[in-house]
């Protein structure tokens, strides 16, 4: 079994070699603009671009919460758009973060990660704006991918 690697660092710019597969958590109401997807979109336009098509055409594909839309940014370099925040601000039904849509997401992403022979790479999913619960999160990436044998590199920033 794999672990996660835990780095200093920024997650738009994944260290090592081959591969890699970049995923963070997109809300369901098709907003970009806050938290990690900022960073993102300095270094790399086509994810934003991407994730907003896909929540414009979602009456005709799968754009809900556990979806995940890859998008291949270079030859060596993917992002996935997962779908794991309901809505954007906390209220009446907690905070907007998913457990079982990044879960879902998640099991995706070991297939695609196995298909490509790609490492995963992410900030800590979910805890930002979405207001997860890292302890409820970590297990989840454990079970999905580091038991599928993929590498899995966490970055906080920093």
């Amino acid at each position: 079994m794999a672990e996660i690697t835990y780095v200093r660092g920024d997650a738009t710019a994944p260290l090592g070699k081959g591969v890699k597969l970049i995923v963070h958590v997109c809300n369901d109401l098709g907003g970009w603009g806050r938290g990690f997807v900022l960073a993102l979109s300095r270094r790399r336009p086509e994810p934003e671009a991407a994730y907003r098509r896909w929540h414009r055409e979602r009456a005709g594909n799968d754009f809900a919460l556990g979806a995940v839309q890859f998008v291949r940014v270079d030859p060596y370099l993917w992002v996935g758009n997962m779908i794991g925040q309901r809505g954007i601000r906390t209220g009446s039904k907690g905070v907007p973060v998913r457990y079982e849509a990044i879960d879902t997401a998640l099991g995706a992403v070991a297939l695609k990660a196995a298909e490509l022979g790609a490492s995963v790479h992410m900030p800590r999913i979910g805890c930002g704006l979405a207001g997860g619960s890292w302890a409820r999160i970590e297990p989840l990436i454990e079970r999905r991918l580091t038991a599928a044998g993929l590498p899995v590199t966490v970055y906080d920033h920093g």
